[in-house]
């Protein structure tokens, strides 16, 4: 709540355009917003106002205290609320979640020789995208004909002595060491660019001509591979609704409900419907047009690329500053308009009935896992007669191989879902070298409960293992004062529930959910364990291996690592590939690069001296 003396600053707010800043008790930003005249738009929080929205509400009871920043112009507020607000994440403004991001096919035409990938941002770099494209398979199989037709760079490194391996097996004509001239290769670039602009193309007519020729061979399989990639050109290629004779127009559609609304927002792209993306908000009280108010500052606010045209379902009293501050960012006259008739209206209409029907999917998906996780955790209560619901389980997993890297994982799950941000994992100090798998157990209780004082206390303790784990682990979890948390273990082999005081073991439903949960947070803490143990153990083999590299010191062995992760993808990577590597040479990268090549003799050879 905010004090007299806080009233008082607001009573003296000046009354020019601006950006307000409310501050809660630990001086977190909790809200940003923008106004025309700053003292009034302020002072509108702190009045007794019973139609206040229920975010208002909450926000206010939170908020000690505003700060505010001048602007000269509601245009200047806008640009810097919307900054702050990305910067800051604040707590009571509304966030954006998209449930993907669509992938569009690049190709570098600004390049000499252009590349053509699948990328999932639009960057300003003079290179030509198209989509975004909701098939991604459609995307990966048209990429790979592509370059299975047309020998095509895929490095990003011009700068080499000689060809890389995608040369010699003649996926690449090598134009980094001058074996194709400009004009051949940008004859394939043309061809690629017919096929995505929906233009006839020799390619098509090849593909087809192959599919009729294997299928009267009685190749089918062959047929089959064809088909699937005419397809995936087509899909590509699809003339999909025509909304214009031309330009780049976006279109907002929004549902909502009390607790949720949905964003819809179509990218009409040369006149043609080419994708979507769906927007999930909590509305907290706010009316359609806020929500679309703050949605088109915080996506617009960030975006590499701004259409000629914007469509709007309903009029806001940001509108025209909407249209100002585009034209600023695009160089050109960009409109921000609300359609009433004709097609552009259907547009509108088209993009709200999608925003209702992926609100209405997702509030079924939300009610099932609702219901699922929460029935689990009551059913998981009733069957092993805890004293209390289960809201914070915490499951412990050992992983290791013959004592070595021997490491713990702690994974949370909270109200039946996984709480990934709670997970922790351990690397043991006491048992290293000798597998233990007791002492190990009651290594990591000693640590979580006897040290970790600041973690939250679970409300039931999963231990994965048998009658002897549990047995092992109590005495260390009561010892450090844990008296009042019930402690229960989950064996593999019949699935058998140990709980504490208990000689014999309880077998739920094998199909029961309150055994999936189990099963669930068990096998997620085998998971986090294992890949853990794996990170370390390949770290560990590749730092001995290259120790054995003339020409790797600590440093590169490191950078090397760092890059690659694992010794399978430093086999696979090519000289250049090691050569970019920070604090790498291509002598040192043709040393690692060979080294690889060896038989295992030879290495074994070069490893025992």
């Amino acid at each position: 709540m905010v004090s007299e003396e806080v009233l008082l600053k607001i009573a003296n707010l000046p009354t020019t355009p601006g950006v307000y800043l409310w501050h809660d008790e630990y001086k977190r930003i909790i809200y940003v917003g923008k106004a025309v005249n700053l003292r009034n738009r302020v002072k509108s929080y702190v009045r007794k106002d019973s139609n206040r929205t229920i975010k208002v509400a909450a926000m206010m009871k939170k908020a000690v205290n505003v700060e505010v920043i001048q602007t000269k112009t509601e245009m200047e507020a806008l640009i810097l609320e919307a900054t702050l607000i990305k910067e800051h994440h604040p707590k009571y403004n509304i966030m954006l979640r998209d449930d993907k991001t669509y992938p569009y096919i690049k190709v570098t035409v600004q390049e000499d020789f252009p590349r053509v990938l699948m990328v999932r941002r639009m960057e300003r770099d003079g290179a030509k995208y198209y989509g975004p494209f909701t098939d991604v398979m459609a995307v990966h199989r048209s990429l790979k004909l592509f370059h299975r037709q047309f020998p095509l760079r895929q490095c990003r490194n011009m700068n080499v002595d000689r060809p890389c391996l995608q040369y010699h097996m003649g996926f690449c004509a090598a134009p980094c060491c001058s074996h194709i001239d400009k004009a051949t290769y940008r004859g394939y670039i043309d061809e690629i660019i017919d096929v995505l602009e929906g233009r006839p193309a020799p390619i098509l007519k090849q593909l087809k001509e192959d599919m009729e020729a294997a299928s009267e061979e009685l190749r089918f399989e062959d047929a089959a591979r064809y088909r699937d990639q005419l397809k995936g050109l087509e899909l590509i290629r699809e003339k999909q609704r025509m909304v214009t004779q031309r330009g780049d127009i976006d279109v907002i559609g929004i549902a909502s409900e009390p607790t949720r609304a949905c964003v819809q927002l179509f990218f009409i792209r040369h006149g043609k419907l080419m994708g979507r993306e769906n927007f999930f908000i909590k509305p907290d009280g706010d009316s359609d047009e806020v929500i679309v108010n703050e949605f088109v500052k915080q996506y617009y606010g960030g975006a590499s690329f701004v259409p000629k045209e914007l469509l709007l379902p309903m009029a806001t009293e940001e509108q025209e500053l909407f249209a100002e501050w585009f034209s600023s960012m695009k160089g050109q006259q960009v409109e921000v308009t609300v359609p009433q008739r004709g097609y552009k209206m259907d547009l509108i209409r088209m993009a709200h009935e999608n925003a209702q029907h992926f609100l209405e999917e997702r509030h079924r998906q939300w009610q099932y896992e609702l219901d699922k996780s929460g029935g689990a955790v009551k059913k998981l209560a009733e069957a092993l007669d805890l004293p209390r619901l289960p809201e914070r389980m915490e499951c412990f997993d050992i992983s290791h191989i013959q004592g070595a890297e021997t490491v713990a994982s702690m994974v949370v799950f909270e109200n039946g879902k996984p709480a990934k941000k709670e997970y922790r994992r351990f690397k043991l100090k006491t048992v290293q070298g000798t597998p233990d798998d007791f002492k190990s157990m009651v290594e990591v209780m000693e640590r979580r409960y006897g040290k970790e004082t600041d973690w939250p206390m679970p409300d039931l303790i999963v231990i994965d293992g048998g009658k002897g784990q549990l047995s092992s682990v109590l005495p260390v979890i009561r010892a450090t004062g844990i008296t009042d948390v019930p402690v229960i273990s989950l064996a593999k082999r019949e699935e058998e529930v140990f709980v504490e005081g208990k000689s014999d073991s309880i077998l739920l439903d094998y199909h029961s959910p309150e055994l999936q949960l189990l099963q669930q947070i068990r096998d997620e803490a085998h998971r986090f364990a294992i890949t853990y143990h794996r990170q370390l153990r390949g770290k560990r083999n590749l730092e001995s291996v290259l120790d054995h590299v003339e020409g790797i010191g600590p440093k590169r062995r490191k950078a090397l690592w760092d890059e690659f992760k694992s010794l399978e993808a430093m086999k696979e990577a090519s000289v250049e590939q090691l050569a970019a590597v920070p604090g790498m040479n291509y002598k040192a990268a043709e040393a690692v690069y060979n080294f690889f090549k060896l038989s295992k003799d030879e290495k074994r050879v070069i490893i025992e001296g």
